[in-house]
């Protein structure tokens, strides 16, 4: 019956059933029949603080403080008596008084009869509760002592912060997130995580709830649903995010802003992956966290270049070449932050010194300048393409080929991996002695359908392969690669093989591996040595006599031809 009162008088005139006679009356009824109980049995407590609740909800605060000072002479330590006596000095303006009754009920830890006490009370006795309570935690944990004591003030703050939250009731935001830092102080990680989840449960957008949670999730070493929570907060204010990351050890913000850019990252690609406008929503958040890792840590140029690429990616150059000058300003610029230059000259038309600016990240990283490469249009790559073919063809014919490498891959990652690009960049690598990567370039080629120029083209590229396998000391390859354009086109692989390596050492390689074979009687890949090197030097004695011991020595059964 005090509970609908209480309900009637929570609705107002306008929406109750019953009017004010009627809450008077549940509560007056209520107040007889508990009087009437007292004097059956003056020691049971459930009447005695029936009674003083019906008095209050008759608007009787003085008897009812005075019922409840004879029930408090009975049990001095009982929470429900001493948590009525708080709320009521309370109401009454004394707060020294209250401030000394709710002491003691946090002393008590007795918190079962707390809801079914509270429900009685008016929502603006209740808030003055919830007020003095978070004002007192608050005090405490300012005032908190470092060390042993240190523990203790913060279960103490817990304590006043437990009764915050059940006088706010539905409307217990604030005292949950204080109440969940201090048991995230303690190392109470599942529980300041269960505090967290209750203040987003009503409030999904609460971005101090959502920033506590990730902390937690990193602590229980959940970096990615970490970086989700923070994710979700920064679209919704950056502004507290930052300073909340600012805040935070070197380490834990070390594995944010790391775990916040892989996210970002992941995202953008996956932007360009599908080739899809991102809708208004997607764009703010990706510019809201590429500016956060920027703005916590400006110190740090990968931070200034990652909010370059979102914001290339949302086509805003201006703004990009903007945010890219710290980056510009290190002595001398990275490799990525020149090859982001270079992609804004593109961009401008000038692609010349975008070759120049792009073709330093080829060598380095070649993930990064693919990701570049993908901002670009199909006309800008092609023209990329045709810039540094030609440069790194220049710089060759000059005998610069340390200099060509980088334009080659870039004409290589820009032009999708075409054969003669491939070829280009085998060419400077073998002058650069690196013959392991020149013959993977070349391999490519040939295996596109034995590459480009017909029979002539391949056997030339046969050659050179054999020539990287000569200096990898592969003979035998060497041997079967030559061998293989000697089949291809006769001509043009003796003219090619008497260039490079020369008649005399091609039929040295023939006559070695020839030897070898016919001394492991592998007689028919001794034939084919010694007939491919007499092709190269018809008059060599010493394969003249290989391909005679060799006719000599092979079983009827083996075929010579």
């Amino acid at each position: 019956m005090l509970l609908r009162s209480r309900a009637l008088g929570c609705r107002g005139r306008a929406e109750a059933t019953r009017g004010p006679g009627a809450q008077e009356g549940d509560a007056l009824g209520v107040h007889q029949l508990a009087t009437l109980l007292v004097e059956l049995d003056p020691e049971d407590e459930a009447s005695c603080l029936l009674v003083a609740d019906a008095l209050y909800r008759l608007g009787r605060l003085d008897d009812a403080h005075r019922s409840l000072l004879v029930t408090l002479s009975r049990r001095p330590q009982a929470a429900a008596v001493l948590v009525r006596l708080a709320l009521l000095q309370l109401r009454r303006g004394f707060s020294f008084d209250a401030n000394q009754l709710v002491k003691k009920v946090v002393q008590t830890g007795d918190t079962a009869c707390l809801p079914s006490t509270l429900d009685i009370y008016s929502h603006e006795d209740r808030q003055l509760l919830q007020d003095h309570c978070h004002a007192r935690a608050l005090s405490i944990l300012r005032a908190r002592a470092s060390g042993a004591n240190s523990k203790a003030h913060t279960r103490e703050a817990i304590a006043y912060l437990s009764l915050a939250i059940f006088a706010a009731g539905r409307e217990a935001s604030e005292p949950l997130l204080v109440r969940a830092r201090c048991y995230g102080l303690l190392g109470l990680k599942k529980t300041a995580m269960f505090d967290f989840n209750s203040v987003l449960r009503a409030e999904p957008g609460n971005v101090q709830a959502l920033c506590g949670r990730a902390l937690v999730h990193l602590a229980l070493d959940q970096l990615q649903e970490a970086v989700d929570n923070v994710a979700s907060a920064l679209r919704l204010d950056p502004g507290a995010v930052v300073t909340e990351l600012r805040s935070l050890k070197p380490e834990a913000q070390q594995r944010f802003t790391q775990g916040l850019h892989a996210h970002c990252r992941a995202l953008l690609s996956q932007l360009l992956d599908t080739r899809t406008a991102l809708a208004d929503e997607e764009a703010h958040g990706l510019l809201a966290m590429g500016d956060a890792l920027a703005t916590v840590d400006a110190a740090q140029p990968a931070w200034h270049i990652f909010l370059t690429d979102i914001l290339m990616a949302l086509g805003r150059y201006e703004e990009a070449g903007a945010h890219l000058q710290p980056a510009l300003q290190a002595s001398p610029p990275s490799a990525a932050a020149r090859a982001r230059r270079g992609l804004l000259q593109i961009k401008q038309g000038d692609v010349a010194t975008a070759a120049q600016d792009l073709q330093c990240l080829a060598e380095t990283d070649a993930r990064d300048l693919n990701f570049l490469l993908r901002l670009a249009q199909p006309s800008e790559r092609q023209s990329l393409t045709q810039v540094a073919a030609q440069e790194a063809s220049n710089l060759l014919a000059t005998g610069q080929p340390g200099q060509a490498l980088g334009y080659c891959s870039l004409a290589v990652l820009a032009g999708g991996s075409l054969t003669c690009h491939l070829r280009l960049r085998a060419t400077c690598l073998s002058e650069l002695q690196q013959y392991g990567r020149a013959l993977r370039d070349l391999d490519r080629v040939l295996q596109e359908g034995a590459g480009d120029g017909g029979l002539s083209g391949q056997a030339e590229d046969f050659c050179f392969r054999g020539r990287l396998l000569l200096g990898l000391r592969d003979k035998e390859g060497a041997a079967g690669a030559f061998a293989r354009a000697l089949e291809l086109s006769p001509a043009l692989a003796r003219r090619s093989l008497r260039e490079r390596p020369g008649q005399a050492p091609t039929a040295r390689v023939f006559l070695h591996v020839g030897q070898r074979c016919l001394e492991e009687q592998r007689y028919e890949e001794a034939w084919t040595a010694a007939r491919s090197g007499l092709l190269v030097d018809p008059e060599h004695s010493g394969l003249k006599k290989l391909k005679a011991r060799t006719r000599r020595d092979a079983p009827s059964s083996c075929r010579l031809h």
